[in-house]
């Protein structure tokens, strides 16, 4: 043993006992080879569960989160566009935001969050980015109910701005989304595609903001008027932003003055065209 380990005598034989022993020590290895795949193989499953739940639960919060970026963007576009709807309009707006409609079906109304206390008044005009939306109907302390264009309770003056053709556009009496235009003779220039303006006349609404869109027209010989319908150009049905417009000396148009003539016969009978009859008209507030 002294000359094998200062010599190193012995050293093949050892590497052949070694060899030989080798299948010995991997038998007596299997069980705790065994023992070691089970666990990591146990182990690695419960590991991959749990994080497959907590992707799960990371996903869930992620598509959250995008629904409401989602619906912060659309928001944010939709106050960008009813800012930049107000620079066309003279006078002050108030944003507001519809927090309800009216339940009754036969009434087209909803609920904004300005009322008294913000300086909102019976009349008062409601537009969205797109177009006119109505005006108000009923004001309460803290809120106000606004009747809108498509009620048939509700009649709008307003023009067609190609050619400046006057109308009046009440709510539709067989549908709830749409404008008949009434005192529209058979003559009158107005063709489907043609957009409508409010005319300003009655002082209720700014002149020149859009109303709707003519969509059919229909003429019978046999009737004084033509039967058109118009489509609104405002989101009545989706849009929750909104604006109220404070009237101001701007929004009084030259249209609006009486001439002499007409001051002359205050207090007689109206007679002439019918184009006079619905200037006359177009005088009353919007609402009927």
């Amino acid at each position: 043993m002294v000359a094998d380990s200062r010599f190193m005598y012995l050293q093949h034989v050892r590497f052949g006992l070694g060899y030989a022993a080798t299948p010995v020590y991997w038998f007596a290895d299997i069980p705790t080879r065994v023992s070691f795949w089970i666990d990591d193989v146990f182990v690695s499953r419960t590991d991959l569960l749990e994080e497959n739940n907590r992707l799960r639960e990371d996903l869930l919060i992620a598509q959250r989160e995008l629904q409401l970026l989602e619906s912060l963007a659309s928001e944010n576009s939709r106050l960008l566009d009813l800012r930049e709807a107000t620079q066309v309009i003279s006078g002050e707006v108030l944003p507001a935001e519809i927090i309800n409609v009216f339940p009754d079906s036969y009434s087209k109304r909803v609920l904004i969050n300005k009322g008294f206390a913000d300086g909102v008044f019976v009349g008062q005009a409601l537009l969205d980015s797109r177009g006119l939306m109505g005006q108000v109907d009923e004001v309460l302390p803290f809120t106000a109910w606004v009747l809108l264009i498509t009620d048939s309770n509700h009649v709008t003056p307003v023009e067609v701005n190609r050619n400046g053709e006057r109308a009046l556009a009440r709510g539709s009496r067989s549908t709830s989304t749409e404008l008949e235009l009434e005192f529209v003779t058979q003559t009158q220039d107005m063709k489907a595609g043609d957009m409508l303006v409010s005319s300003g006349m009655g002082q209720v609404y700014p002149k020149n903001y859009p109303v709707a869109r003519i969509t059919f027209i229909s003429k019978d010989p046999g009737q004084d008027f033509a039967r058109v319908i118009a489509e609104p150009l405002a989101q009545l049905a989706s849009t929750r932003h909104v604006m109220l417009v404070f009237a101001s000396d701007a929004t009084v148009v030259p249209e609006l003055e009486l001439d002499p003539v007409l001051e002359e016969s205050q207090g007689e009978e109206v007679s002439g065209s019918t184009e006079d009859q619905l200037s006359q008209l177009s005088l009353r507030p919007a609402s009927q």
